[in-house]
């Protein structure tokens, strides 16, 4: 057993392709858009409604594209669909560049949620649990996570660079057309990036054994793979679970525009808050992982939506403000310690549940159709209440006590997964 374990190790290399990759994918729809907000709102024109339209179209497209995805990902090896999701994400930056208007920017997104959605999410699930197998899978999704969001840190610490140096004076007596122009080169900077990850994916992401791939004879979306996933009690309670700690991710979004509109941030320094965030990532993700091997998956995403629960009852609180900058740090600090710590480790329970490796793809579509859908409503849904009370503090509270909602129902299903799992162990 054990040399065949020893046989089977896949090499380090490998997951850090998967880590360049599984973020590199999401800097141009999510990530630049993250910390440079309110530039980024600027840039185009528009609101935070009108934003969050644009994630609807993109949730909407990844809904259909999660269903078929998923067995797609089950027929072809991982690195083809990656490398070419990859490439054609890029191309959608290279466009978004240009500026283009509202309506284009909508197609742009629907076109992002077919690339990385469609092509790339439940290949790279897939790719990661081959990589961690029978008895590694925290610490793979732990790397995974973690990594990425050091990756996602990177990027936004060169993005902020970048757009630094392209402003020759004080941020504040800039003009838009200046912002805008400065923009224009991270955007740029990141679309070439994203090229060059999609090559060394195509060419470099191999295992030692050989991934496994669906047989099927019939055309690859099967009813019989999506009958066998329904009958898991844990893939029904993961859908609440990713549903609940997604929405808390996508919360992650309004980190600098809080830090500009409340705290009195200029806009450099509200994206760097959203920048030192990521990097609170790997460290997250590599000791949740670990703790997560040594205990159960299922009980420290528990852990997770307690202190999301927690801290954003802090902030609908209302007794944040520019006077109380330590509280601030703090409060997000463990919010964004429960929101990764959830991220990390939902779809590393696929293997604690003894969901059989050869159709995970289409567990993970088939999860995901619900779990993802804050693509869908979560910006539409805190930007209405950022709009309606724009500039002011109420608006981020009521978003934070939607969010508190969110978490308690998600405490309550990963805790319901924890003694389910715990059964089929034992």
């Amino acid at each position: 057993m054990a040399l065949q374990e020893k046989k089977n190790k896949q090499p380090i290399y490998v997951i850090i392709l998967l880590i360049l990759a599984a973020e590199a994918v999401f800097i141009l729809p999510f990530v630049l858009q993250r910390i440079f907000k309110t530039t980024f709102l600027e840039s185009f024109s528009i609101t935070n409604v009108q934003l969050g339209s644009c994630f609807s179209i993109y949730g909407t497209v990844a809904l259909f594209s999660y269903l078929f995805g998923g067995p797609l990902a089950d027929k072809f090896r991982p690195h083809v669909l990656m490398s070419v999701a990859l490439f054609l994400t890029a191309v959608g930056g290279l466009y978004l560049a240009t500026y283009p208007t509202l309506f284009n920017l909508h197609v742009l997104y629907g076109f992002w949620g077919f690339t990385t959605i469609f092509l790339f999410w439940a290949a790279m699930i897939k790719a990661t649990r081959i990589w961690g197998g029978s008895n590694k899978q925290g610490i793979a999704f732990g790397f995974l996570d973690g990594g990425r969001g050091l990756v996602a840190a990177i990027f936004g610490s060169v993005g902020v660079l970048i757009f630094s140096l392209f402003i020759t004076k004080d941020i504040e007596l800039t003009s838009i057309e200046e912002r805008r122009d400065a923009f224009k080169h991270v955007i740029t900077y990141t679309s070439f990036a994203v090229m060059v990850i999609a090559a060394l994916v195509f060419f470099f992401l191999r295992f030692k054994i050989e991934e496994p791939v669906h047989k099927h004879k019939d055309k690859f979306l099967t009813l019989d793979n999506f009958k066998t996933v329904m009958k898991y009690k844990s893939v029904w309670l993961l859908m609440i679970i990713i549903l609940c700690a997604y929405y808390g991710y996508k919360m992650t979004d309004i980190f600098s525009q809080y830090a500009e509109e409340v705290m009195l941030y200029n806009k450099i320094e509200a994206a760097k808050i959203g920048t030192y965030l990521l990097y609170m990532r790997p460290v997250i993700g590599v000791v949740i992982g670990l703790l997560a091997d040594r205990t159960r998956a299922s009980l420290w995403i528990v852990i997770g939506f307690i202190l999301m629960a927690f801290t954003s009852l802090i902030f609908a609180s209302g007794i944040i403000s520019d006077n109380s900058v330590v509280l601030f740090i703090l409060s997000i600090g463990t919010m964004a310690l429960g929101v990764y710590s959830a991220r990390v480790l939902y779809f590393a329970t696929l293997e604690e549940a003894k969901i059989p490796l050869a159709i995970t793809g289409t567990a993970v579509g088939f999860i995901s159709i619900v779990g993802y859908t804050p693509d869908i409503f979560a910006g539409l849904l805190y930007g209405y209440f950022l709009d309606a009370y724009k500039g002011l503090e109420t608006g981020h509270q009521i978003a934070f006590g939607i969010m508190a909602g969110f978490a308690i129902l998600g405490c309550i299903a990963s805790f319901m997964l924890y003694k389910h799992t715990k059964k089929i162990v034992t």
